[in-house]
């Protein structure tokens, strides 16, 4: 069976006495975590200190929401990798449509970074999706092929240290969520272009779904063949809503066993 995961993408929120409070509110359900479901939290950089000491000794991993494509240098403002393991991350997102969206980045750039994350031990949580303009238009497909090539065109094995998350464009922030079988279809798609490269890698790599999940449309989704769990926006902001996802999963994966 396939690994599961819950990762909550904080984004651009919070301060010093929110995360206390949601971090202790979530590890006070730390019993929970089962060993084939992951529970991983992304928080702003500057809150990276405060995760790091209050999760240490807890079953709950955490990440970063980019990195740098360079491993150090001149560039104000970035964050390398390295900062991110030394701070306890194993984990960072990479490809987040709001980071193509508002800051521009490349399928070369988010590729670089891809590959760089890998070096450095980190396992990078690649985001794929599409916008409502390009499904309208029979896009989607393309679009995702494409952003799959970009990854693997020099190393066709390097997805084998990578989660993806499908995360359509429309869907993210909106409280619009793909319906499960549209999700389905399009995580169906990936892991048949994933069969290309590694039949085996095709049936172990986990591919989450990310957009408008919540408590209530979890179990419909997670229910789906192809989905392996949530990348968790504005939910995973509140530590009741968060568990009921987290524990909507762990009980699929108990049950499928």
């Amino acid at each position: 069976m396939r690994k599961k995961y819950i990762i909550g993408n904080w984004k651009m929120h919070g301060n010093k006495a929110s995360v206390t409070q949601l971090l202790n509110n979530i590890q006070y359900r730390e019993k929970i975590i089962q060993p084939d479901v992951a529970m991983i939290v992304c928080p702003p950089y500057v809150f990276l200190d405060q995760t790091q000491m209050l999760l240490n000794k807890t079953k709950l991993e955490w990440g970063g929401q980019n990195m740098a494509a360079e491993p150090q240098g001149p560039y104000t403002g970035e964050i390398s990798g390295q900062m991110l393991y030394e701070f306890g991350c194993r984990y960072v997102l990479l490809g987040h449509s709001e980071r193509r969206q508002f800051y521009g980045e490349t399928d070369e750039q988010i590729a670089r970074k891809f590959n760089l994350a890998i070096k450095l031990g980190l396992i990078p949580i690649l985001c794929v999706g599409e916008t409502l303009e390009q499904r309208q238009a029979n896009q989607t497909q393309e679009v995702l092929k494409t952003q799959l090539e970009k990854i693997v065109r020099y190393d066709k094995q390097i997805l084998k240290q990578s989660i993806i998350a499908y995360e359509p464009v429309w869907a993210i922030g909106t409280g619009i969520s793909a319906q499960p079988e549209q999700a389905q279809e399009v995580h169906h798609f990936l892991r048949e272009k994933i069969k290309f490269l590694d039949l085996d890698l095709a049936q172990e790599l986990p591919i989450l779904y990310g957009g408008s999940v919540k408590a209530d449309n979890a179990e419909a989704l997670f229910r789906m063949p192809d989905i392996d769990g949530g990348l968790i926006g504005g939910a995973s902001l509140d530590a009741t809503e968060f568990l009921c996802i987290y524990e909507v999963l762990a009980s699929l994966a108990i049950n499928a066993i």
